[in-house]
């Protein structure tokens, strides 16, 4: 029973998550129009100026703004949630002899989707004011929904399926 629609269903959103992880789910813009930074899921990205500090000896190059420390900051979490649910989608494909687990899976998978909307609004606010600016999303910010959605989708094939194999089980 690989061959079903959940199947599509959960690869596809196995990709979108997998994609969503390298690309930018947002911006920091200041009221000039400037972008400021950029939000990934696991790191901020922040334009450094082409000045750079130069050692006496004229080897070492230090960039102004790694020596303020503004690049510590790491929004780890999107990333670790993207990622597990990444791995359970792909994995959830191959449970399907087990269409309870197979089910519970997907669900559990759409729920920390939204999860990862809830860490990513978190961001949200709490990172503008940190660089003066404006947030501002992208549109891959939205494929994790897209990605819910198909979990979603999947979880409703598979419940099917089930309620299919049960009742040719009861007409044995």
């Amino acid at each position: 029973m690989i061959q079903r629609i959940q199947t599509v269903y959960l690869a596809v959103a196995a990709i979108l998550c997998i994609v969503c992880l390298c690309l930018p789910v947002g911006q920091f813009v200041t009221a000039s129009g400037e972008t400021v930074g950029t939000l990934y899921n696991l790191w901020v990205h922040i334009p450094t100026p082409l000045e750079a500090n130069i050692t006496t000896d004229g080897s070492e190059l230090v960039l102004a703004q790694e020596a303020a420390g503004t690049h510590s900051f790491a929004p780890w979490g999107q990333f670790a949630l993207l990622v597990i649910v990444a791995s359970a989608l792909v994995l959830d494909i191959f449970l399907y002899r087990q269409r309870l687990v197979q089910s519970r899976l997907a669900m559990l998978c759409f729920i920390l989707l939204f999860g990862w909307y809830g860490i990513h609004a978190t961001f949200a606010l709490i990172l503008p004011a940190r660089y003066e600016a404006v947030f501002q999303l992208t549109p891959w910010a939205a494929l994790p929904a897209i990605a819910a959605i198909l979990s979603y989708m999947a979880f409703r094939a598979i419940l099917k399926d089930e309620m299919l194999v049960r009742s040719l089980d009861r007409l044995r």
